[in-house]
C-alpha cells in the first residue's frame, strides 16, 4: 500500500469504495476492481497504485462554433499505468494544455482496468507474466487493433502509440496488427486500450454497469 496519508493531505472519501480503501479494508487495486463498487475517486487509485506513471499520447487543438463565436480548446490523450498489469486511458479537454492533461489523467485513473497477463504464445514456456494470455482485438472509429501473445524475447512489434500503451500495462512481448486510419493517434490509442479492456472483460464477465468507463465532460 502507498505510504501516502490521505487524511493528512485532505482527501476525504465520498464513496463506499473510498472509505473501504482509507480504512484499510481494501488494500490492492485488484480487490477494488473486483469489489463491484464504482471507481469514482482518483485519490483512491493514487493510494492503491503509488507507482503509477502517465504518458501524454497526443495533444490537439479543437475548435467549435458557439453563439458567442469560435471556441478553442485543447484535447489531450493520456494513458496511465503501473507497468504491472493495470492501465487506464482517457481524453481531456480544456482551454489550457496543462489543465487538459491533468483532467485527462484524473479521468484515466477512473478508467483503470486489470489486464490478464501470462505467456499465451505456444512458442513460449516461460512462467513469468510478460505477455497476453490470449489474442484480443479492439476498435475505435475506423481503427482496429489486434494484440497477439508473443514469446519472451521478441519485444513489442508495434507502432509507437500502441507500444506506449502496452508498456504502461506491463506487456513486454506481443505481436500487433492494426487496420484503418492508424495515423489518427486518438483512435489508435483508444483501440489498443479497448483491446486490453476486452481481454479484461473476458476474465471478469460479471462486470457491473456502474463500472462503465468514465467520460470526459465539456
Amino acid at each position: 500500500m502507498s505510504g501516502n496519508n490521505y487524511n493528512d493531505s485532505g482527501w476525504e472519501p465520498v464513496t463506499r469504495l473510498g472509505r473501504k480503501v482509507q480504512e484499510g479494508e481494501i488494500e490492492d487495486m485488484e480487490t477494488a476492481l473486483n469489489s463491484g463498487l464504482p471507481l469514482k475517486e482518483p485519490e483512491l487509485v493514487d493510494q492503491l497504485l503509488p507507482g503509477l506513471e502517465d504518458e501524454v499520447l497526443d495533444i490537439n487543438m479543437v475548435q467549435r462554433m458557439t453563439d458567442s463565436g469560435r471556441r478553442v480548446k485543447f484535447r489531450c490523450v493520456v494513458a496511465v499505468g503501473d507497468r504491472n498489469g493495470f492501465i487506464g486511458y482517457a481524453e481531456g479537454r480544456d482551454d489550457q494544455v496543462g489543465s487538459a492533461i491533468q483532467k485527462a489523467i484524473g479521468i484515466a485513473k477512473l478508467n483503470m482496468i486489470q489486464v490478464p497477463r501470462g505467456s499465451g504464445s505456444w512458442e513460449d514456456r516461460s512462467d513469468r507474466p510478460h505477455s497476453l494470455t490470449r489474442r484480443t482485438t479492439g476498435k475505435a472509429g475506423s481503427v482496429e487493433v489486434e494484440l497477439i501473445p508473443a514469446p519472451e524475447g521478441l519485444g513489442l512489434a508495434a507502432s509507437d502509440t500502441v507500444r506506449h500503451v502496452l508498456e504502461l500495462a506491463g506487456i513486454e512481448n506481443a505481436w500487433t496488427k492494426s487496420h484503418g486510419n492508424t495515423r489518427t493517434t486518438v483512435n489508435l490509442a483508444k483501440a489498443t486500450y479497448n483491446a486490453l479492456e476486452n481481454a479484461s472483460q473476458s476474465r471478469h464477465p460479471q462486470r457491473r454497469p456502474d463500472r462503465e468507463r468514465a467520460e470526459v465532460s465539456e
